[in-house]
């Protein structure tokens, strides 16, 4: 499974809907039922799923699902 397929998993999850779709330039301001509450579970879910970490407010900072992708790839290698 790929990392966009991953993260696409976690967000249905997160947001209760199976009928979430993602692509790059996906912002959290395009997902119906988005808040602070998702953001955190998101977080921590990727942070699991990916074996990452995101400090202080690095995750909040991230704009689209493509920074996300980007972010999770340089840790994964650095």
């Amino acid at each position: 499974m790929s990392v966009h397929e991953r993260l696409e998993e976690i967000v249905r999850a997160v947001l209760g809907d199976p009928s979430v779709r993602l692509d790059d330039a996906t912002r959290a301001v395009d997902l119906p039922g988005w808040d602070s509450l998702a953001v955190i579970n998101t977080m921590f879910a990727v942070e699991n799923e990916f074996g990452v970490e995101f400090p202080g407010d690095e995750f909040a900072r991230l704009e689209t699902i493509g920074d996300l992708k980007a972010s999770i790839a340089a840790k994964s290698t650095g």
